[in-house]
């Protein structure tokens, strides 16, 4: 038996979410349902994360062990024709030590949420960024950002559905980027808090709008209440990029 780790790209629109559910197809059962196709086995597929119904990946990862003897080149070719046309590709396969684990082993987790800041209506993006009409101002949104960097309760920004035994978490780097009418906030950490994303992303979006201050950020995060949230950003526009593991990265650029 040979563990393969995995690095999956997919748009999330088409799933209920990485995981296996019952009310529709996860990108989970996708190819778990492609290895059985490439091999006959019946496997269980191990996500660095569970992106939800929506949520886009560029760099999720995800761990597999398969008995039939094979390399790489043709894991990655064999698997991608079983996933068509599901819109899921598998863009790297490695072998990894039988104690790696896609997501115990992750030392951090990079995440990008777009923002296509104009009147005009998405057409090519729709579904892969969020649409805001109303100016935003990128230096208070990066104002606000500040406050939320460290480690912290980020009780606020933690969805009611959070499994998570502890709301601490310490937050790397959270950065807001304008180039022409594209915003894009970048942040990671080793580990996010459940919906914790798409919620710094919603209260950013007030700050920016000029409906909340920078200082505003802080008193919200200080109440650890998760009434005191924005309102949650929509799944759209958030991508998991990259997780990285000791020694090594996956990023995508």
């Amino acid at each position: 038996m040979t563990r393969f780790l995995l690095t999956l790209e997919y748009d999330g629109s088409a799933f209920c979410g990485w995981q296996r559910q019952t009310n529709g197809l996860g990108v989970q059962q996708a190819v778990e349902e492609a290895v059985a196709g490439f091999c006959g086995e019946e496997v269980e597929v191990a996500g660095a994360g569970r992106t939800d119904a929506g949520v886009h990946a560029r760099g999720q990862c995800a761990h597999v062990d398969i008995q039939k003897d094979t390399d790489t080149r043709t894991l990655v070719n064999a698997l991608n024709a079983h996933l068509r046309p599901h819109p899921v590709a598998i863009i790297n396969a490695e072998i990894v030590p039988d104690d790696f684990h896609a997501r115990f082993s992750a030392t951090r987790r990079h995440y990008m949420y777009r923002i296509e800041n104009r009147r005009a209506p998405l057409t090519l993006d729709r579904g892969r960024a969020w649409a805001v009409g109303h100016p935003l101002d990128v230096d208070a949104m990066n104002a606000a950002a500040s406050h939320l960097l460290g480690r912290h309760d980020f009780t606020t920004f933690r969805a009611a559905g959070c499994q998570a035994n502890s709301p601490i978490r310490t937050l790397d780097h959270l950065h807001v980027m304008r180039m022409g009418t594209a915003i894009s906030i970048t942040t990671n950490a080793r580990s996010f808090l459940y919906s914790q994303v798409r919620a710094m992303a919603g209260s950013l979006k007030l700050v920016g709008e000029g409906k909340w201050t920078p200082d505003d950020m802080r008193r919200a995060l200080a109440a650890c209440d998760r009434a005191a949230c924005g309102p949650v950003a929509p799944p759209d526009g958030l991508y998991l990029m990259a997780v990285d593991y000791a020694e090594r990265s996956t990023s995508v650029t």
